[in-house]
């Protein structure tokens, strides 16, 4: 089973902020987009979804957050951070999260669902990465150490106009661990996160 969702407390930002390149084609983003308002709806109608990857690059394992919006207020946003099902599950399952789990607000209601605005993120599998290749706006961090561990997505940084310096302080603080462990023996991990949304077609 997938790891427990995070809520995400700031929106993420637009794909065109550049924090990855295009992985996923036009296809297979309208595919997800509708998967998981599919999921949402389904869910609110008490009624299931197949969760199979229609193709092979959708069953690769990825961690993706959900975020919904309502009238252009967030509405919900929840995520996995690891890739622990495969991207086409995850998007299901965050989605339905996003709507239903999300304990900042309320449950979304049958008449909301149509009127919802879905933003994706899809990251990449976290790999280790030399501290002075982190690219701010680029990279996304993961820092652990003694069972310790931080995770905050790319745009973080930007929306705190933070530094790289800063970028890895505040993670490893998120971790529970002393500002300087990144200089201090964590391993540090980077990943990417392709953001795309209804607005974007």
């Amino acid at each position: 089973m997938p790891m427990s969702p995070h809520r995400h407390n700031s929106p993420p930002i637009a794909a065109s902020a550049g924090v990855s390149r295009q992985e996923f084609s036009p296809e297979e983003r309208t595919l997800l987009l509708r998967l998981a308002h599919d999921s949402i709806c389904t869910a609110l109608e008490k009624r299931e979804i197949p969760f199979d990857p229609p193709t092979p690059h959708l069953a690769e394992p990825r961690g993706a957050f959900t975020t919904l919006y309502l009238g252009g207020e967030l509405r919900g946003c929840v995520g996995y951070v690891l890739p622990t099902c495969s991207a086409y599950r995850a998007v299901a399952e965050t989605a339905r999260a996003a709507a239903f789990d999300d304990n900042r607000f309320s449950p979304v209601t049958a008449d909301e669902a149509p009127y919802l605005e879905i933003e994706l993120s899809i990251l990449s599998p976290p790999q280790p990465v030399p501290a002075e290749e982190i690219e701010v706006g680029h990279h996304g961090l993961l820092i652990s150490q003694h069972g310790h561990r931080g995770l905050l997505l790319p745009q973080v940084p930007v929306e705190h106009t933070w530094n790289r310096t800063t970028f890895f302080e505040q993670t490893c603080r998120k971790a529970g661990l002393p500002l300087d462990a990144w200089r201090k023996g964590a391993t540090i991990e980077a990943f990417t996160a392709e953001i795309f949304s209804d607005k974007t077609f």
